[in-house]
């Protein structure tokens, strides 16, 4: 073969692998961008496909909007955190039907349950949250929430202790929610990413659409530097072409905007209610600990502080230990972890619920 044909023919191969490498990022971009535009839905999918139903129940007189799972075992209460609705478990719901009778609830301000300030207390919340244990399931039950929902878990445990069998505290917040409480030192991630800027939202008419104004005013896509701006603007862009949609981007890794995707379903008023404190009146947080009288595990994801001194998690050290020995039959599992538990680590998560009802029977 002559020079020129070798080299036409490197060219050629050049050419191959080149458009080769071409078709693979681009395949690998459209299943990125599919992934971050689709995924949530596909669980939530999966879950419906198990033998979840999606329904509403009106309970001393407010509607509570739930989704319950086939009847396979004992019955097992969810309670998610704020700024989510039941299907934030939709990760961890295929695997908990097929040996539990499960309850997701939306806490009030979230979801489809009812939106009304007069029901934004933990109080209240969690008064109702008994009453629709009493109303739907019926006999005892195992309870567990995620963040504020573990704070309204306690609540339910140390009042309904004739009915409760065990219970999950996934990372609440206590003795760090209050506002004072939370204001503490350099103050906490949710103080500065939850509290504030549901507050300050109210106090503007320009920006409609809560998501928008969370994603240009958030601390946490505040650390994106650059990027915050163009993420706002993609994210103003889209609540504008889709309203009443859930809040999604082809472009930013899910795990960074999966915290909006519910805020279309979300109150405002009910994070408000955080900031003024008005959520936590008249709860003395040590004692509702320590009438829990059921086995108790209790999760904690590490602690963490950014470099502005900002606590990233949702408790000291410190606080943790309080809760563990407030507690009276708790074990403290402690997990390198983001706040949201049951979606990075399901494992830990489940085998949690299986360790307080194993320790019920």
């Amino acid at each position: 073969m002559t020079g020129k044909g070798r080299g036409f023919k490197a060219l050629k191969i050049t050419g191959i692998v080149a458009g080769a490498v071409v078709a693979a990022a681009g395949i690998a971009i459209g299943l990125y961008c599919d992934n971050n535009l689709h995924a949530e839905q596909r669980l939530i999918d999966r879950a419906l496909e198990s033998g979840f139903t999606e329904q509403r129940v009106v309970v001393d007189g407010v509607t509570i909007n739930y989704a319950e799972g086939p009847d396979n075992g004992p019955a097992l209460l969810l309670v998610h955190g704020q700024g989510m609705e039941w299907e934030d478990y939709a990760s961890v719901l295929p695997e908990l039907s097929k040996r539990y009778h499960v309850f997701a609830v939306d806490c009030f301000g979230h979801g489809e349950s009812a939106h009304d300030p007069a029901l934004y207390s933990c109080s209240t919340n969690g008064d109702a949250l008994v009453a629709f244990a009493e109303q739907v399931i019926g006999g005892s039950y195992i309870v567990s929430g995620h963040s504020s929902g573990g704070i309204l878990a306690a609540y339910v445990a140390a009042s309904d202790r004739e009915h409760v069998s065990g219970c999950v505290l996934e990372d609440p917040p206590l003795f760090r929610v209050t506002p004072e409480e939370a204001r503490e030192s350099a103050g906490t991630f949710a103080y500065y990413d939850g509290y504030i800027v549901s507050h300050e939202f109210l106090q503007q008419s320009e920006v409609k659409d809560y998501p928008a104004w969370y994603a240009s005013h958030s601390y946490l896509f505040g650390l994106f530097g650059g990027l915050q701006k163009m993420l706002a603007d993609q994210t103003a862009a889209f609540c504008a072409e889709h309203p009443g949609e859930h809040a999604v981007n082809a472009w930013v890794p899910r795990d960074w905007t999966r915290g909006m995707y519910f805020m279309d379903d979300w109150d405002p008023r009910f994070g408000d209610s955080f900031y003024d404190g008005s959520w936590m009146a008249g709860i003395d947080q040590a004692a509702v600990l320590g009438r829990i009288e059921c086995p108790t595990v209790y999760l904690k994801a590490s602690t963490n502080y950014g470099e502005d001194g900002v606590l990233y998690a949702a408790t000291t050290d410190e606080d943790a230990a309080r809760i563990g020995r407030t507690v009276p039959n708790c074990q403290t599992t402690e997990i390198k972890s983001g706040h949201d538990i049951h979606v990075e680590h399901p494992d830990v998560f489940i085998a949690a619920i299986d360790q307080v009802a194993s320790a019920s029977k």
